[in-house]
Formats: C-alpha cells, sequence, structure tokens
C-alpha cells in the first residue's frame, strides 16, 4: 500500500492529457531560474523630461540670461569718455571769452534815441556829459507811449552795476508807480548840480533820483550804488 501524497504537491508527470498543449510550470512574473531580475525604481517606471513636456504640452523654463544692461566697463573707461567730452566744451568756451568777448556787454551808440527826441520835441532833453572812463550805454531808446513820450538810457557803472536814465512827459503820478513800482517810497531831498532831487526806494534792491519839472520828469534808477547815481543825475545837462 502506497503512502498518502500531499494536497499541494506537484505532480511529476507534467504530461498533459491528450488534445492539450504543454502548461509552463513556472509561474507568471517569476524570473527564470539563472535570468537577472528586472528592478523598476520606487517612483515608476522612469520618464525623460522631452517625454514628460511632450505628454503635459509644457516646455522646461530656460536659463536666467545675462543682465545685458549691466555695464563692463571700469570707472577708469567712464572717466576717460568724459574727459573727452568736456575738453571741446572747454575749448570752445575759452575762444568764446577770449577772442570773442563774450563776457562784455554789448555798447550802444546812444545819439539816434537822443535825435529822436529832440526832433519830437516832447520835452527838454538831456544827454549826460563828462561821466569818465567806465561808464559804458548798453540801451538807448525813445518811444511814444500813452500820454507822452519816454527816452530811455541803460548804464553799465565802472563798478559793473545797472543805472538808468527815465526821461518823459507822462505824468508824474503815472510814471513813478510805474517805473518804480508799488515799492517806491520817497526818502527825503538831495541837491545836485543846483537842482532839488526827490530820493526814492524802488523794486529790489534799487533806488532813484528823481527830479520833478513842469515839463519833465526825470529818474535815475538802478542797483548802482549811491555815488554813482549820484554821478550820473549829476552829469545830466
Amino acid at each position: 500500500m502506497e503512502p498518502a501524497q500531499p494536497a499541494d504537491r506537484v505532480p511529476a508527470d507534467r504530461t498533459p492529457p491528450e488534445g492539450r498543449p504543454p502548461v509552463d510550470p513556472t509561474p507568471a512574473g517569476s524570473v527564470p531560474p539563472g535570468e537577472p531580475a528586472l528592478v523598476e525604481p520606487a517612483g515608476g517606471p522612469a520618464t525623460s523630461p522631452t517625454t514628460g513636456a511632450a505628454e503635459t504640452g509644457e516646455l522646461p523654463a530656460p536659463p536666467p540670461a545675462a543682465d545685458a544692461r549691466r555695464s563692463d566697463r571700469s570707472p577708469k573707461d567712464m572717466a576717460i569718455s568724459l574727459l573727452v567730452l568736456l575738453i571741446p566744451i572747454a575749448l570752445l568756451l575759452a575762444f568764446y571769452r577770449g577772442f570773442l568777448g563774450g563776457d562784455q556787454p554789448t555798447v550802444v551808440d546812444p545819439a539816434p534815441a537822443l535825435d529822436s527826441a529832440r526832433a519830437a520835441n516832447a520835452f527838454p532833453v538831456s544827454q549826460p556829459e563828462g561821466l569818465g572812463e567806465g561808464w559804458r550805454t548798453v540801451n538807448a531808446s525813445f518811444r511814444t507811449v500813452e500820454g507822452g513820450a519816454t527816452l530811455r538810457l541803460g548804464y553799465l557803472t565802472p563798478e559793473g552795476r545797472g543805472a538808468q536814465v527815465v526821461q518823459s512827459n507822462v505824468p508824474a503820478e503815472r510814471l513813478l508807480p510805474a517805473e518804480l513800482t508799488d515799492q517806491g517810497q520817497p526818502q527825503g531831498q538831495t541837491d545836485l548840480g543846483g537842482r532839488t532831487w526827490q530820493r526814492y526806494t524802488a523794486r529790489g534792491n534799487e533806488q532813484a533820483l528823481v527830479l520833478l519839472e513842469p515839463a519833465r520828469t526825470v529818474i535815475v534808477v538802478g542797483d548802482a550804488r549811491d555815488n554813482e547815481l549820484r554821478a550820473l543825475a549829476g552829469s545830466l545837462g
């Protein structure tokens, strides 16, 4: 009598029944003896970046580009470039001042304006005389204005300050506010060349000497010093 066989024992004879194909005894998914096992990564099958981008429709971000605005010039190069620009400018300024007299005021001839005022015969015309060197006429005009006429002579004093002689037959009550502004206030009297002048304040740091006559009003005004204004007023014949 043969011993009992275990229930899970595989029969040694693997011959299939008649009419059936042979059966591979190796279980599905198992590795045959002698073959190395294929190990997959823990995160699943490997996928190339190109394949993943093609599946999602997204492209990898490009590497950050270098800042094109950053200058590779050194401070020394920038200083040389600035020097190259400044040299021609300095030469032009030197030529303008040295050869063309750029710092010198434009001197005008007052004769045409004086002749026009005398020809109009609107008021007695006075011309400064004996002022000496350093006085330069920089403006001269005669114009007919509302209510009269005005002769204007502008000077640059020896100290480089401005002074102006205004002669007009416009009524004084209109002429003084227009020439001296609302800041013009009387400051007393002074005698020059045998005539009595009124001292006035004027706009800003200016001061004025005013001569009131029946046929005209004379104003000597500017930011010149008091002694220069007195010299100009006393030179009027």
